[in-house]
C-alpha cells in the first residue's frame, strides 16, 4: 500500500501518521527525514542538497526527486510506504508517478485531512508559552490555571510571533493556494480520498484505516 499524506498545519497530518504507520508497519517517509538521511550518509545527491541549505536557498526539484528516488528503492518499501511532505507541486507529483512507474509500482491513495481555515486558525493561533520550563500552553485546549501565568513557575506566558492568529492566518492561506492545484491534480487521477480533520482523533484514524483496507 503506497500512499501520499496531505494536510495543512494544524491538521492532525503527523498524529494520525504516526498511528497509521504503527497500525499497518508501513515505513514513514517525510521529506526531513529524507534529507538528513542522505546528508549524513555523504551521499552524492546529499552532498548537493546540504550546499544549498548551507547557503539558506532551495534545494532544486531534481535533487529533491533524486533522494525521493533513491529512499524509495530501499528494501523497506517494497511493500510499500507512507509519504509525508512529498509531493509539494504538481511538477513533483508527475516526477513521482514516473519514479514508481519505473519500478511497476504506483500511489494507492492520496489521503488528504481537511480541516476548516477557522478551526485551524484557533488550533495554532492560541499556543503560549513559559520561557524558563518551555511548557507549552492553548487559550482553548490546555489553559493555564491563573491565565497568562505558568502552573509550574508562575512567570507571564509569552506568545511567540508565528503563533499569532494574524500571522497564522496568513500563512495558512499561502498553503491553502499552495496545495490547491495538487489536490486538483490528485483529484483528476482518482486517488484522493478526503477525511474530515475536524472529528475526533480516533475517528479520523478509523477513517483513514477504512481507506487503507479498501472499506471506502
Amino acid at each position: 500500500m503506497n500512499i501520499v499524506f496531505m494536510g495543512l498545519p494544524g491538521a492532525g497530518k503527523g498524529t494520525q501518521a504516526e498511528k497509521i504507520v504503527e497500525a499497518f508497519q508501513l515505513p514513514h517517509i517525510s521529506t526531513g527525514d529524507m534529507f538528513r538521511s542522505a546528508i549524513s550518509e555523504g551521499t552524492p545527491l546529499g552532498i548537493e542538497a546540504k550546499s544549498y541549505m548551507d547557503r539558506g536557498e532551495l534545494v532544486p526539484d531534481e535533487v529533491t526527486i533524486g533522494i525521493v528516488n533513491e529512499r524509495l528503492a530501499k528494501e523497506d518499501c517494497k511493500e510499500g510506504f507512507l509519504l509525508d511532505g512529498f509531493p509539494r507541486t504538481v511538477a513533483q507529483a508527475e516526477a513521482l508517478e514516473n519514479i514508481m512507474a519505473l519500478s511497476e509500482r504506483k500511489i494507492d491513495h492520496v489521503v488528504y485531512i481537511h480541516v476548516d481555515r477557522e478551526l485551524l486558525i484557533e488550533r495554532l493561533g492560541g499556543r503560549w508559552l513559559s520561557k524558563s520550563t518551555g511548557k507549552i500552553y492553548h487559550a482553548k485546549f490546555n489553559p493555564p490555571k491563573v491565565e497568562g501565568k505558568c502552573d509550574i513557575t508562575g512567570e507571564d506566558l509569552y506568545q511567540r510571533p508565528d503563533d499569532n492568529p494574524e500571522t497564522v492566518a496568513k500563512r495558512l492561506d499561502v498553503n491553502i493556494k499552495e496545495q490547491q492545484p495538487l489536490l486538483d491534480f490528485y483529484e483528476q487521477r482518482g486517488y484522493l480520498r478526503t477525511v474530515n480533520g475536524d472529528q475526533d482523533i480516533n475517528k479520523v484514524f478509523e477513517d483513514i484505516s477504512n481507506i487503507v483496507r479498501g472499506q471506502l
